[in-house]
């Protein structure tokens, strides 16, 4: 699935553009593969995972940022937000 990852916070990186290569699961990194297959983003592991609702729009903490993922095209059923305890 193609998505767009940027970061959120003070510093407002650059958005990174690719497929998504590893969902964002607790405990895990998401990855994502940039369009030209050689390179990678990869972040920290993920805390919490928020979705906006009636969207394709996931916000996500991990141990150091804060991100919002946009689904841009793909299966987005593939990303699921843990049930809370």
């Amino acid at each position: 699935m193609d998505v767009v990852l940027r970061k959120v916070g003070r510093k407002m990186g650059r958005a990174v553009v690719g497929r998504l290569l590893r969902a964002p699961r607790k405990g895990s990194v998401v990855v994502i593969e940039f369009p030209d297959g050689l390179h990678e983003y990869v972040t920290t592991p993920v805390k919490r995972i928020l979705r906006l609702v009636g969207r394709e729009v996931y916000y996500i903490q991990t141990a150091n940022s804060r991100y919002r993922l946009e689904v841009r095209s793909g299966e987005p059923s593939a990303i699921e937000a843990p049930v809370a305890k």
